[in-house]
């Protein structure tokens, strides 16, 4: 199976109501394998001129000033529809990916398979199932860092990759299970 992990930082919800996506991390996986190589990494100008909120800011440390000249998402489309066709798209908690692909009615990304879940099933005695907490659990956060230097938690890229990161670990302590992908509920 091929893995595609998406990561979205938004700009934090404004007066309205709303927020947008500003910046976007993609990585995949093919086996078990994780490439540099074929990662992908935007910051996207806000569809409405808005500021990133102080909470959003504490949390992914994206500045406005990082915005300037970055492309819509809808110009990063041809990019985003390439790297997740025909893979099983993953993320840490899908429902913020999830909405802000609702940009691309019709994109038909199924299936979805969300590590939080699936941490709540193969980690049932975990306390703190954030993606951070987790890996840190699992003794991966050196795997991670070793993948995206430079990088780190809150950065789309970064966290990306430890969707896939955790993912791996969770199936291959499965292995021992005559399907390892059962875990998945994909089969």
């Amino acid at each position: 199976m091929d893995f595609a992990a998406i990561d979205f930082e938004s700009s934090g919800y404004g007066e309205d109501g709303s927020d947008d996506p500003i910046q976007i991390g993609i990585a995949l996986m093919h086996k078990s394998d994780i490439f540099p190589g074929n990662f992908f990494r935007s910051f996207i100008q806000p569809a409405k001129p808005r500021a990133i909120s102080n909470a959003a800011r504490a949390v992914h440390r994206i500045k406005e000033e990082e915005l300037e000249g970055a492309p819509p998402l809808i110009t990063l489309w041809p990019t985003i529809r390439d790297a997740l066709r025909g893979r099983v798209v993953v993320a840490h908690g899908a429902g913020t990916e999830k909405r802000f692909l609702r940009a691309f009615p019709m994109h038909g990304f199924t299936p979805w398979v969300d590590t939080l879940q699936i941490a709540r099933k193969c980690l049932p005695k975990a306390t703190d199932y954030s993606l951070g907490a987790l890996l840190q659990k699992l003794n991966l956060e050196g795997t991670v860092a070793d993948k995206c230097p430079g990088l780190s938690w809150h950065d789309a890229l970064f966290d990306a990759v430890a969707s896939l990161v955790l993912l791996r670990r969770m199936l291959q302590d499965k292995s021992a299970s005559n399907d390892p992908y059962a875990i998945l509920g994909l089969n």
